[in-house]
């Protein structure tokens, strides 16, 4: 019995999907067996050998601007935001790679550098999901409507979940700032907000703004993408508390990974 919260998958649709879920699924497993990708904590362990590399802020704007360009272009293409979800999914996706790269301009502290490579995957994926969703979304118009409406609650959790994730990853940058030149590129434990209880409250929140786009959008392929959005972001989180707790002795034992008080 199909979900009464999602619309009908057409075969390309299906297609679709299942190409997004081995994708993400591949990321996501590699996290967890320790095959992290190259940056933030974890690029000195796998950019050992890579010959092209970028500063790091140079890097993050490859892997956010595409997708941000993308969504913004959808406005322009006919036919492309009408419809009740249409609209809102690609404000929504424009706002959410708009937030990501003011971010990188104006609120993170970067030092170092990551593999082009690096940089280039995370940025095709980012591209392509976000095309496919809005395309995804295009495909649906004119099918029967979920029979459950999750587009306002989606917009709340959207909101939330971006409200959130800046709100941490202000903490992270002015954490940063007071770090100096000393330690491990300045890296502390981070305290404030949710840090107090998981290692990753800026991750678990950028979950929580996925979802929002699958709420929004009702489609299968948006909720694959928030499945394996959060299990690699889960992978990450997990992989980021080891490494706190390896370079810091006094790290908490009662802080998780990701989510509070559970795991």
């Amino acid at each position: 019995m199909w979900p009464p919260f999602l619309y009908a998958a057409s075969p390309l649709v299906a297609a679709l999907t299942g190409a997004c879920a081995a994708a993400v699924g591949f990321l996501a497993l590699s996290e967890f067996r320790g095959g992290n990708l190259a940056y933030s904590k974890f690029v000195r362990a796998r950019a050992a050998g890579a010959r092209l590399l970028l500063p790091s802020r140079a890097g993050m704007l490859v892997i956010y601007a595409p997708a941000l360009a993308a969504a913004l272009a959808s406005f322009a293409v006919p036919g492309a935001v009408q419809g009740a979800r249409a609209g809102p999914l690609c404000a929504a996706v424009a706002a959410h790679f708009l937030k990501r790269v003011l971010e990188v301009l104006l609120v993170h502290r970067y030092s170092g550098s990551m593999p082009l490579g690096t940089a280039l995957l995370i940025s095709s994926c980012y591209l392509f999901n976000a095309v496919a969703m809005i395309y995804v979304q295009r495909l649906s118009r004119g099918l029967p409507e979920p029979a459950v409406d999750l587009l306002y609650p989606g917009v709340l959790a959207f909101a939330v979940g971006a409200a959130g994730n800046f709100y941490h990853h202000l903490l992270l940058s002015r954490l940063r700032a007071g770090a100096g030149a000393g330690g491990d590129k300045g890296y502390k434990i981070p305290r404030g907000g949710l840090f107090e209880l998981v290692a990753c409250p800026h991750y678990l929140f950028e979950i929580v703004a996925f979802f929002g786009f699958a709420m929004i959008a009702q489609t299968v392929y948006a909720l694959v993408v928030a499945v394996g959005s959060a299990a690699y972001l889960a992978g990450r989180s997990s992989a980021t508390r080891k490494w706190y707790a390896s370079k810091f002795e006094e790290f908490p034992a009662r802080v998780k990974a990701l989510v509070p008080y559970v795991w």
